[in-house]
């Protein structure tokens, strides 16, 4: 069974090998709509805005608003600091670590039908399981940052997350926090390989805010492997990264 859907506003592919209904796939979407009402900064009434309204303290927060707060402010220690949902204006935007953690949870709840076969991909950042339809393990093409027609690497996960942060497609949305304002522009894409899809994903936006230092601070962070794609068009890889090129 497989569904693509525009939820969260992008498009999210499930597919679960083997599965006889939709079921599985319908629930995993409505948890994706359920975080997508919960964590929307341009929703009004979701739970972040109203926290940014101060209309709710964190403490009265629904246990997952905490449990992501909580796991931003480690990524922000973990970083030293380049990784920080609190925007100059003091609100906070966690869409930098929603992403990988909600896809992280739905791959739970696919697996806890007993599913060991599966693959989820929200808007390029991924979390598969087991094998695909053809009994072969899953595999992840990295797109060109300079032509989506085109994949430049392909990489084989095997049950750990990927996730990719760069500018080629949302445009210039990530700043260096240490110089607040200033874009990054030195590099156009970091993927990053790790234990699971939300690992993969707070640590790819943090690396990327560090520019070119990025893939340093991924190699030095056990767990971990990435690609960089820097503005003139050279890749940077991690020593590790070459293995999960191999199928």
């Amino acid at each position: 069974m497989r569904d693509t859907r525009l939820v969260m506003g992008m498009p999210i592919t499930v597919e679960v090998v083997g599965a006889a209904d939709r079921t599985t796939v319908d629930r995993v979407f409505a948890y994706f709509a359920e975080v997508d009402r919960r964590f929307s900064t341009y929703k009004p009434e979701s739970e972040i805005e109203r926290i940014n309204r101060g209309e709710i303290a964190v403490a009265e927060c629904s246990d997952d608003m905490r449990e992501v707060l909580a796991l931003a402010e480690k990524t922000r220690r973990e970083s030293h600091g380049y990784f920080d949902i609190r925007k100059p204006d003091g609100t906070l935007d966690p869409s930098g670590i929603v992403k990988g953690w909600s896809i992280r949870n739905a791959a739970g709840l696919v697996a806890s039908t007993g599913a060991r076969d599966f693959f989820i991909d929200a808007g390029g950042d991924i979390q598969s399981c087991g094998k695909n339809a053809s009994g072969k393990p899953w595999c992840v093409g990295i797109r060109s940052p300079f032509n989506q027609g085109e994949i430049i690497k392909v990489v084989y996960p095997r049950g750990r997350g990927i996730a990719t942060s760069g500018t080629y497609v949302r445009g210039q949305h990530i700043y260096d926090p240490g110089n607040p304002g200033r874009p990054i522009t030195d590099i156009v894409s970091l993927t990053v390989i790790a234990s699971d899809v939300l690992e993969a994903d707070r640590f790819a936006t943090a690396a990327f805010a560090m520019g070119h230092d990025g893939i340093g601070f991924i190699e030095g962070t056990p767990g971990l492997e990435g690609y960089l794609v820097h503005a003139d068009g050279r890749a940077t890889m991690t020593s590790g990264f070459q293995e999960c090129s191999a199928p």
